[in-house]
């Protein structure tokens, strides 16, 4: 009873965060082709989520056609999690937990070699997917105007615009990594990628990879060009992504664990017995 007193029936901070240290250091370690393979899976993968969302959307009146289109938007991040393949934006949390632990010039050079190696993969498999999507014949010649909207609207926008929009989006996935790491459960698990990921097409944030695979559709589908996709939509939501999740997750939980760390280490006062505590209210009514 005292422990559940104490602890109560979910994961403590810290104990999510000793959940993702271990994780965090082997993603440290890992072979350069094993994180590019997985990188190129989640890329690929990853797609699903724009021609299932499209999908939806081209069956839905047009009032109803964008929340269509966000209710299914996380079954490509469903799929890539469920599957343990590497997302760049996932990793803007669990690897950058040990460099935080440690602060040191190594681990920092091997936490960038993870980050490139990841973005690298995981845009070049969009980049197949996205190309596949627009050149061949993926899905009915109908469709395509339903994905070439989705995709303009998706990756339209300002620079700076697309930088703070992708803000948010590395926020709800970085948060995700965070809370999937207090969890077993695989329905729970399916539930908090449905949670976390459905808001990001809901109000429109910019996530680098899965609007990636839009980017390079709208590029070979000839709506765009290859250059204005990756400087004007790809290069500023990675920057945005990498922001929300490393300043705003990554360093925020490590903080309030390290600060409750902090806090564990310092001298306790002693703790007063029940018998002490009677002892001292019976001799204040006395006096």
């Amino acid at each position: 009873m005292a422990d559940e007193e104490d602890g109560g029936t979910r994961l403590t901070a810290a104990e999510i965060h000793e959940n993702i240290i271990g994780p965090g250091e082997k993603e440290l370690t890992r072979p350069s082709a094993s994180l590019l393979w997985s990188a190129l899976a989640s890329g690929l993968v990853i797609g699903f989520s724009f021609i299932g969302g499209g999908f939806v959307a081209s069956l839905t009146a047009p009032a109803y056609a964008h929340a269509a289109f966000a209710a299914v938007y996380p079954l490509g991040f469903i799929l890539v999690i469920m599957a343990r393949s590497e997302l760049f934006t996932e990793n803007t949390l669990v690897p950058v937990v040990p460099f935080l632990e440690r602060r040191d010039a190594n681990t920092f050079r091997r936490l960038l070699r993870v980050w490139m190696l990841l973005l690298i993969g995981n845009l070049v498999g969009a980049a197949i997917f996205g190309w596949a999507l627009a050149r061949t014949p993926v899905v009915e010649p109908s469709l395509h105007a339903e994905l070439g909207r989705l995709a303009a609207e998706a990756t339209s926008g300002s620079f700076g615009r697309t930088v703070y929009a992708g803000v948010f989006a590395g926020w709800l996935i970085a948060l995700l990594s965070w809370l999937l790491a207090s969890t077993h459960a695989t329905g729970a698990q399916i539930a908090l990628i449905w949670i976390c990921t459905a808001p990001i097409a809901a109000l429109r944030f910019k996530h680098s990879i899965a609007g990636a695979v839009e980017a390079f559709y709208r590029a070979a589908s000839g709506g765009a060009g290859w250059g204005e996709m990756l400087g004007g939509f790809v290069a500023p939501a990675v920057i945005g992504n990498a922001i929300g999740g490393v300043l705003l997750v990554a360093l925020l939980n490590h903080g309030q664990v390290a600060a409750d760390r902090a806090e564990g280490q310092r001298p306790l006062a002693p703790k007063e017995s029940r018998r002490e505590r009677h002892q001292r209210r019976e001799g204040g009514r006395k006096t």
